[in-house]
């Protein structure tokens, strides 16, 4: 555009100025400025395209594996710390089965001002046919400086130490009076099938459902994505038979009812009594101590205008 307007110029500020200079001139314009729109609805269009694209594959993908696939879903219902109400929230590339099966992606922000942060996510959840204890595995692997990378900060009287080595790959939270639980559900080939499989992963247990929580997308493109995360939630749930007799023994006793010249065993029903649902969060130490020199800084910047206290 830039070119023909310049061109323009020449013809007509070199002096007199013909009909025939002022039709080239026209010209000129009117056809820099049809490529330029020709050029822009072709870049737009191609834009479009790649993103129609993504989700045309990914429709693809859902339709042979017998899956559900929905390019954005607004309130998402699961359990677990990077959902519920929170700013920003975006949720998209969802793949879900019958069987409570759910796989995608979400971003969400925190803080404001200067500590306003994004948060990008990918997820899987599948349905463990019983409630549990709430439990964390915070994974080590993508922790830096050995500060957390989860999205909330986890009271540490709740952190469990387990036999071997499964302390260097995951810290295990549980909370407070549950820690039996914890061990009678993390037996030492559940805990070996967790470092062998989701080392790399931030696992939570909470409600009915087993959550994965990756810091990038799990509902991709990539193949070889869908074949590991497969590979992966059927040996953590291959165990579930066995967490399914589990039973919270403070909703009541086991035990032996006679009838009839019968026996039989009364055990507790299923469910967590209220404070085996949700484990403690609590502010990490670090906001704490940022907040306490702001305010200070706050508080001296306001007595220097005041008293002049910085000559």
């Amino acid at each position: 555009m830039f070119l023909a307007a310049f061109f323009a110029w020449l013809l007509l500020g070199t002096g007199e100025v013909s009909t025939d200079d002022i039709v080239v001139a026209v010209s000129a314009i009117v056809l820099a400025a049809g490529v330029v729109v020709v050029t822009g609805n072709a870049v737009a269009a191609d834009l479009r395209r790649r993103r129609g694209l993504r989700q045309y594959r990914l429709s693809r993908f859902a339709a042979a594996n017998r899956l559900t696939y929905a390019p954005v879903e607004r309130g998402l219902e699961l359990p677990g710390m990077i959902f519920g109400a929170r700013d920003g929230q975006v949720t998209w590339d969802v793949m879900r089965d019958a069987g409570g099966l759910a796989v995608g992606n979400q971003t969400f922000t925190t803080g404001s001002g200067k500590n306003r942060r994004t948060h990008r996510w990918g997820f899987a959840s599948v349905r463990l046919g019983t409630e549990l204890p709430h439990l964390v595995l915070d994974a080590t692997s993508n922790d830096a400086l050995r500060v957390s990378n989860l999205p909330v900060s986890l009271d540490r009287a709740q952190r469990l130490s387990l036999e071997g080595d499964f302390d260097r790959h995951f810290a295990l939270y549980a909370p407070v009076g549950y820690e039996r639980d914890a061990l009678y559900l993390f037996t030492p080939d559940v805990m070996a099938r967790f470092v062998d499989h989701a080392a790399a992963l931030d696992v939570e247990i909470v409600d009915d459902r087993l959550l994965l929580y990756a810091r990038r997308d799990l509902s991709t493109l990539d193949p070889e994505v869908w074949e590991w995360l497969f590979a992966t939630l059927q040996a953590l749930t291959a165990k579930v038979e066995q967490w399914q007799r589990w039973r919270d023994d403070r909703l009541g006793e086991t035990h032996v009812v006679t009838e009839a010249g019968s026996a039989r065993i009364v055990r507790p029903p299923r469910g967590v009594a209220a404070r085996g649902r949700r484990l403690t969060e609590r502010v990490h130490w670090i906001w704490i101590v940022l907040g306490l020199a702001l305010a200070g800084f706050g508080l001296f910047s306001m007595l220097d205008d005041a008293f002049g206290l910085i000559p």
